[in-house]
This record gives structure tokens, C-alpha cells and sequence, in this order.
């Protein structure tokens, strides 16, 4: 067995046993016996059965498909920038998301508008996906007149600052309980999202993984760098676009619904890289994914057990492999 199908193998069967282990973990007790039974059909208690069909199971299949999406986005960041501390949230999508959800959260109580508590749900991510997609589609447009990767760059980190001088202004004439409700997202969350925003998400998240799927050729000719992938035919800002999409469509689907969820499409495709010892995009995609897969599952499993928001724990072993790319950088150079 080579090393790519071993670590597959490896991480197949670890992502098996957190998946189990997930829906274990939480406030009401669930053992392994119920989840068995559960799954063969043949369960007797009902609130067993209820706690695993309508908290458990979604959140946890919620956690696979974050842990997919983030790496796979902070893998397509890191190779198109060439830059090894890029991440989802470069081009300022996550910015622009929670623009949205703090001009919603803290801007419509400053109007005077009172909203039941759905429509304040559907208004949260509805706000977070408008302001992902308006910064989206600036990036796209700029993207097509600018050749220099590193402009488009410079762009995101500077709408990033944009962004964040009118959250501060939102904040300061916001209340308390505004400010605390705006908080509580900006720390990253799955507990609010339900089975019908699951439906949701799972078809955006699949058409963006899609599109990374269909950018992994022009991922390794823009591994090479663009002059290079120029001369072998590729049409470089059609590719930037697709692979811009691809980002948007999944980082900001999930930081939509759940918050910013930081580090996990930093780190994780650094890890997958130094295991595969591959940097085939053919090969680094899938096991990215499988990666992320394992690492927030266990993440949320900690976070459940702990009782932390899902943000310190993605921090904590995060931020070690950030400081180990720099060391690395710095000392072999």
C-alpha cells in the first residue's frame, strides 16, 4: 500500500469512528447502544430517537460538510495566491458576511423594527449571504481587468478594513443586548442551524465543491504560476473566476449559517500536504476534505465536551501549524 491509500485509509476509518463518536457527545446522554439500535431500526426509546434524528444527526452531518468545505476553499486560496498564511476569508468574503449580518442585527434595531424570532433567522443569513455575494461580485469584477494576483489581494485585505471601521460604527450606536446577540455569531456556531437550513446549505456547498472539482487542472497548471499556465493554454482569469465562485460558494455558505469559523481552512491543507507528501491537486482535494472532515468532527466533539464555542477549539490547534509554517519559512530560507 503507498502512502496516499495508507493516510486514506487511515483517515476513512477515524473520520468513521468521530462521526459515531459525535453523536454520542452532547447535554443529553446518548450511548452507543441507542445510536446502534438506531440505526438498525430497532430503537424503543423515544427520546433517544428524537435527541439523534433532530439534534444530533443534522449537526453532525453539519460538521462534515464544514469540514469539507473550509479546507477545499483554503486550499484553492493558497495556490492562487501562492501564499502559505492564505485562507478562505482573504478575498474578504467573510468581511463582507458579517457587513450583512451586523447591518441586519445591529442596523434594524437603530429603525425601530421589532421581527419574530424566524424571520430574524432568515433575516441573519439572508443579510450574511448578500454581503459575501456583493463583495463576491466586486473581487469578480476587479479580477477581470487586474492581471497582478497580488492586486486582487491587496483589494480583499482593504475591503476587510472597510468592513470592519462600519461594524465598529454599527456597534457604538448599538445596545447591549444587539451587540451581544452580533457577538455570539461572529464566535462561530452550529447549534442554531435547523434540518430545513441544512437542506439548504447541502445543495450550495455541493455546487461549490463542484467547482473546485472542475478547477483541479487549472489548480496545478496555477501551481507553476500564471505565466506559466498562461503558455499551456489556460485562460487564467476565466479560472480565477471559477475558483473565486468556488471560495465564495462555500466559505460563505458556512459563514452564513454558522458564523466565521477561523484556522480550519488555514491549517488543514498544510497538514494534508505534509502527510500525502503530494501536491497534486488530483490527490489533495479529496484528502484535504477527508482531513477536515476528521479534525472538525473531533474539534466539535471537544467543543461539545468542554462546553467551548467551535471557534477556540479551530484556534487552539490551529494556530501551533500557523506558527510552525512561519518557523519553517523563516529558517530555511
Amino acid at each position: 500500500m503507498n502512502r496516499t491509500a495508507f493516510w486514506f485509509v487511515i483517515l476513512g476509518f477515524a473520520a468513521l469512528l468521530l462521526f459515531v463518536a459525535d453523536m454520542c457527545v452532547g447535554d443529553s446522554s446518548v450511548s452507543w447502544k441507542h445510536l446502534a439500535d438506531f440505526l438498525r431500526g430497532t430503537g424503543t426509546d423515544g427520546i433517544a430517537q428524537d435527541i439523534i434524528l433532530s439534534i444530533r444527526l443534522p449537526r453532525t452531518v453539519l460538521a462534515v460538510l464544514i469540514g469539507m468545505a473550509l479546507p477545499v476553499s483554503g486550499l484553492q486560496m493558497q495556490t492562487v495566491f501562492r501564499n502559505p498564511l492564505a485562507d478562505p476569508y482573504l478575498l474578504g468574503v467573510s468581511s463582507g458576511a458579517s457587513l450583512g449580518v451586523a447591518l441586519f442585527v445591529l442596523g434594524v434595531p437603530l429603525l425601530r423594527l421589532s421581527l419574530s424570532p424566524f424571520w430574524h433567522s432568515v433575516g441573519v443569513v439572508g443579510a450574511a449571504w448578500s454581503g459575501a455575494l456583493l463583495v463576491l461580485f466586486c473581487i469578480i469584477a476587479v479580477s477581470r481587468y487586474v492581471r497582478n494576483i497580488f492586486g486582487i489581494l491587496i483589494l480583499g485585505v482593504m475591503l476587510g478594513y472597510i468592513v470592519g471601521a462600519v461594524i465598529q460604527i454599527l456597534q457604538y450606536l448599538s445596545s447591549a443586548e444587539q451587540l451581544k446577540l452580533f457577538f455570539l455569531w461572529s464566535m462561530g456556531t452550529m447549534s442554531g442551524v435547523t434540518a430545513g437550513q441544512l437542506m439548504i446549505m447541502i445543495p450550495l456547498l455541493t455546487v461549490g465543491l463542484l467547482l473546485a472539482v472542475f478547477s483541479v487542472k487549472a489548480m496545478n497548471l496555477l501551481l507553476l504560476g500564471e505565466d506559466y499556465a498562461q503558455t499551456m493554454g489556460l485562460d487564467v482569469r476565466r479560472s480565477r473566476t471559477l475558483i473565486f465562485l468556488s471560495v465564495a460558494m462555500l466559505a460563505g455558505t458556512v459563514t452564513a449559517f454558522c458564523g466565521p469559523i477561523g484556522f480550519l481552512g488555514l491549517a488543514v491543507p498544510h497538514v494534508a500536504r505534509m502527510l500525502y507528501g503530494n501536491a497534486d491537486h488530483r490527490v489533495l482535494f479529496p484528502g484535504a476534505a477527508l482531513l477536515g472532515i476528521v479534525v472538525f468532527l473531533a474539534c466539535d466533539v471537544a467543543a461539545k465536551f468542554f462546553l467551548l464555542p467551535i471557534n477556540c477549539v479551530t484556534a487552539l490547534l490551529g494556530v501551533p501549524v500557523i506558527v510552525w509554517i512561519i518557523w519553517k519559512n523563516m529558517c530555511y530560507r
